[in-house]
């Protein structure tokens, strides 16, 4: 586990190598993911995310919802994304707080930490709206 990062929290839009499930070893990209819990344990930190995507960000499933740049200026902004993002709450998968699944974006505007930004209360409704869609599966 890493010590040198903070710990994310809720909310959190971080630069994750995110598996290729059903496999647990880190994807070959990395996208932003959305932390949508935190857990301290014995071995270290453990954070739940969520899938992102840049594609069909327009056609969004029962436990998506996106951060679209032209409807959510400031959402987009304060995510630091690069392109409008959908993120799939029903995609959601426990990771350890390590250098193996997290890195540093190319464009870190939070120092050298996998964080790219934090979401909006603008696009909470929606977030739990389909965190609560993903659930209910």
């Amino acid at each position: 586990m890493s010590t040198r990062w903070k710990s994310p929290t809720i909310g959190d839009i971080v630069w994750c190598h995110f598996p290729e499930l059903p496999a647990l070893d880190p994807g070959p990209k990395p996208r932003p993911a959305l932390v949508i819990s935190v857990e301290t344990r014995a071995d270290g930190i453990s954070a739940c995310v969520a899938y992102g995507t840049t594609k069909n960000v327009t056609r969004l499933k029962a436990g998506e919802f996106a951060i679209i740049r032209s409807i959510h200026p400031a959402a987009f902004e304060l995510a630091g994304l690069a392109f409008d993002t959908k993120f799939d709450c029903s995609l959601a998968i426990e990771l350890p707080w390590s250098e193996r699944y997290f890195k540093v974006p190319p464009h870190p505007h939070h120092g050298q930490t996998p964080k790219l930004g934090t979401l909006h209360p603008s696009v909470y409704h929606a977030a739990a709206a389909a965190f609560r869609a993903a659930n209910a599966r």
